[in-house]
Parts: C-alpha cells; sequence; structure tokens
C-alpha cells in the first residue's frame, strides 16, 4: 500500500540548520624579523606539504603613472631568470620536485607563491628566495615578454567582458588608480630593464611584506631557513600611496562600447562601494547575498529563472583597499537589453524600499556562514584568508568573529545599507553591445550617454535614435 505523501510533509520543508560548530583552526605564529619581515606559521602536519605565499603591500595601483602594467611585466619576470639560473633551470628545478613557484598582483597587493612536498621544503624555499630577492630580467626575456603582453592586450579588446569592466573602471574612479584595469601598448614599450631592476629595488623591501609559512614544517628548522635566505634582505622605505578620491557621482550616465553586430550585451550597473575594512562591511555583504551573489539571490531569480533573459544576472561587491564598488551584472541577449535593464533598476529599487524577509536573511547568513568554513578546509583556502587579514589590516581573530559578524545583521541594517550604497538614480550604466541595435531600447535610462568604440576610443557620431 503506498503511503499518504500528503501527510509526510516532512519531505517538503527542508531540516533545520544545524548550529554553528566551532572552527577548528591552527593557531597562527608571528615574528618579526630584524628587516621588518613578518613571519607567519600555521603548523598543519594533516598531509605532507608545506606552502608559502609572500605579499607585499603594493599592487597595480602603485604602477607609475606613465608605466601602467609595469607590476604585472615584473612579476611576471620573476621566474625568468635570477643571478645564478637560466629560466630553463628555474622551470627544470621546480618541475623536478613536482613544486609550484610564480607571482602575480591585484590593484592592492603583490604575491610570490610556492608550495611543495614538505620533504623538499628546503628547494623550493631557497628557490623562491631567488626568484624574489635576485631577478636578473634579461633582456632576451624581456622582450619575450614584452611581445606577449601586447598580444594579450588584443586579445583582451576581443572580450566584452574586459571592455566593461575597462571602461567602469574609467567611470567610477577618474584620476584614481583603480581605473586603469591593464597596461597599453605604448607602456609595454616604453618599459626598459632599467624600469624594472629600479621599479623591483624600491617595491620589494621586507619592511613592506608578510612570509606566511603553513603546512607540515617544524616552526624552528623553518625559522633558521628563512633567516638564513630573507635575514640579509636590506629593508627599504615605504613609500606613502595618497590617490585621489574617486569621482563623486551626482546623477546617473550610460557608457556604451560599441561592438557592430554583437548578439548579446554585457551590462554592468554600478554605484560607489565600501573599503575593506568598512564598519558596514557585514551588513552590506549580507545584502548583496540577499539581492544578487549566488542562483538563488533576487536579481537572478527574476532575470534568468523568471524571465529567461540570461544564463546569470549576480552583484558583486568590490571593497578594496582605497575605494569600492557595487555592481549588478549579466549578459543578456541585444533584443532583451532594454527589458533586462528594466528588471534590474526593478530589483536595485526593491531592495531600498521595504525590509528583507525573515527568510531571505536567515537564507544568506547561513549561506555565508555555511560555505565559509569550506573556504578554510584546504592548506592554500587558509592561508589566502591569513594574507587578506595581513593586507587589510583586519582583526587577528577575523577568522573566528567572522560567521558572528555575519549573524548578527539585522532586517533592519541591510534596509540602511541598501538605501545608502545601492543608489540608481546615481548610477554608471555600462554596456557593450551593437550601439544601432540597442538605442531605442536604452536612450530612456539616462539623460547622459557616451558612446566608445572596442580600442576605448570616444565616438561623436552616435546612432540617430540616441
Amino acid at each position: 500500500m503506498m503511503p499518504d505523501t500528503q501527510l509526510e510533509t516532512f519531505r517538503r520543508e527542508p531540516p533545520a540548520p544545524l548550529a554553528p560548530r566551532p572552527l577548528n583552526l591552527p593557531a597562527p605564529f608571528e615574528t618579526t624579523l630584524a628587516n621588518g619581515l613578518r613571519v607567519v606559521f600555521v603548523e598543519n602536519s594533516r598531509l605532507p606539504f608545506v606552502t608559502y605565499r609572500l605579499a607585499f603591500r603594493t599592487g597595480d595601483s602603485h604602477d607609475p603613472h606613465d608605466l601602467p602594467g609595469l607590476t604585472d611585466i615584473v612579476t611576471g619576470m620573476l621566474n625568468e631568470g635570477t643571478q645564478t639560473r637560466t629560466s630553463r633551470r628555474i622551470a627544470d628545478d621546480v618541475a623536478r620536485i613536482g613544486a609550484t613557484l610564480g607571482a602575480g598582483a591585484s590593484s592592492d597587493n603583490t604575491t610570490v607563491a610556492a608550495s611543495a612536498l614538505s620533504q623538499f621544503n628546503g628547494q623550493i624555499l631557497e628557490l623562491m628566495a631567488d626568484i624574489t630577492l635576485r631577478p636578473s630580467f634579461p633582456a632576451d626575456e624581456l622582450e619575450l615578454t614584452k611581445q606577449n603582453a601586447l598580444q594579450n592586450l588584443i586579445a583582451q579588446r576581443g572580450q566584452p567582458s574586459f571592455l566593461a569592466n575597462e571602461r567602469l573602471a574609467r567611470v567610477m574612479y577618474g584620476e584614481h588608480p583603480y581605473s586603469v584595469v591593464s597596461a597599453t601598448p605604448e607602456s609595454i614599450a616604453a618599459m626598459s630593464r632599467d624600469d624594472l631592476v629600479s621599479f623591483h629595488r624600491r617595491r620589494f623591501i621586507p619592511n613592506n611584506a608578510v612570509l606566511v609559512v603553513g603546512g607540515d614544517i617544524r616552526r624552528d628548522d623553518a625559522m633558521r631557513r628563512i633567516e638564513e635566505l630573507f635575514g640579509a634582505w636590506e629593508a627599504g622605505e615605504v613609500e606613502s600611496a595618497e590617490f585621489p578620491a574617486p569621482p563623486v557621482r551626482t546623477h546617473r550616465t550610460l557608457h556604451l562600447v560599441d561592438r557592430p553586430g554583437s548578439a548579446q550585451s554585457n551590462i554592468i550597473i554600478a554605484n560607489a562601494g565600501i573599503t575593506r575594512t568598512d564598519p558596514d562591511y557585514f551588513p552590506v555583504l549580507v545584502m548583496h547575498t540577499v539581492l544578487g551573489a549566488n542562483a538563488s539571490s533576487r536579481i537572478f531569480m527574476n532575470l534568468r529563472e523568471d524571465k529567461g533573459y540570461t544564463y546569470g544576472a549576480y552583484t558583486s561587491l568590490d571593497a578594496r583597499r582605497a575605494a569600492g564598488s557595487f555592481r549588478a551584472t549579466a549578459e543578456v541577449r541585444t533584443p532583451v537589453t532594454g527589458e533586462s535593464l528594466k528588471e534590474f533598476f526593478y530589483e536595485l529599487g526593491r531592495i531600498r524600499e521595504d525590509l528583507v524577509t525573515e527568510k531571505e536573511l536567515l537564507d544568506a547568513q547561513t549561506y555565508l556562514t555555511g560555505i565559509f568554513p569550506i573556504r578554510l578546509e584546504t592548506l592554500d583556502g587558509l592561508i589566502d584568508q591569513l594574507i587578506q587579514i595581513k593586507m587589510h589590516d583586519l582583526p587577528d581573530d577575523y577568522l573566528h568573529i567572522y560567521r558572528e559578524r555575519v549573524s548578527a545583521v539585522t532586517r533592519e541594517e541591510v534596509l540602511r545599507v541598501a538605501r545608502q550604497y545601492v543608489t540608481p538614480d546615481r548610477a554608471a550604466i555600462v554596456i557593450v553591445g551593437d550601439a544601432g541595435a540597442l538605442a531605442d531600447d536604452i536612450k530612456s535610462y539616462a539623460e547622459e550617454i557616451e558612446i566608445y568604440d572596442s580600442a576605448g576610443k570616444r565616438k561623436e557620431n552616435a546612432p540617430a535614435s540616441l
């Protein structure tokens, strides 16, 4: 006899979330070398593996004004040769022990990263020190790196997402260095080996860096080796960064990057946001999660699940050291661009008007507090979080208070920060798409409309309907 499923209500109700479990994290140990290099140890012998992250508090935003992209060229060349090793030898030494070694930069930070089985700990740390302290920037490798960078720029300009982010950065940040998202052909051509050597000498200094060490490693042994390899590294002058303030937005504008014949439109709607250490960070994070952070958020459910305009529509919280932005984004079919803007602004207005429901708040908090421990499960994930704490001057107990701070956010706080940071009447709209096909659908969304080509140049001849 089949059961009466109407009586089995438990099958239609999700189970209540379990009570949060304490985070079982190894306690970091921190010390500082005489030259100012901070060293953080996280001992974890669960796996025979060791990871290093050496992070500097300077990044792409600290590039010389006339040489945008210099930080990326420098970091890209660190493992292309040192005073005692060629590029080929570095690659062979890393491959021989099955390790990883590389460097990269964001707008605020530069990181050299290395990892290996713990039995090769000594070798990978020595390699890491060599490329960090003694890069030679060989002339032939520099020329190849510059040619590759130029080809990469060409490829980027074929990507609508790059064009959208480039134009938005210009609009949102003005004269602030965050407005620059890549090198230019002119800056790449102008970079010399002397520029790289000088930049490296000034920026790669121990008293502006943190070395995080994690994994199956004895602290005393590691400290002795770090002293041997990094102790003679000379401290330098930490140059202060006084950036111009981003422009104050007073009205809505629309910036259209014309790609004739494009079958879709890339849409970004942005407001000025917050810095990473802003007291409103956690309320904004919860608000963002309700509005558009994932596939159950309001914007996704509206534009994808209900209207079918796109594969995905989201919001993003870009909180950096000196400034930030709050964005709503989607890639939609060209014919529904106008209707998509309508639904975006409906949701951006709705989050400002009424309290979110108790269920929406609880779902957002459950998602954030549930996914957070997952990010800390791996050694790399934990070390990445520790780097963020050190680079942004977050509290030392940040990992332990994160879930508490998320859970403490109220519906009233969500409404308050939505009204403060989600301001549709002062939004910057950036669309990459076919200007001729879009003109009639988008012209009502802003009185001020600018049109650009895919090279970033302003176009004066707008479609007649604009």
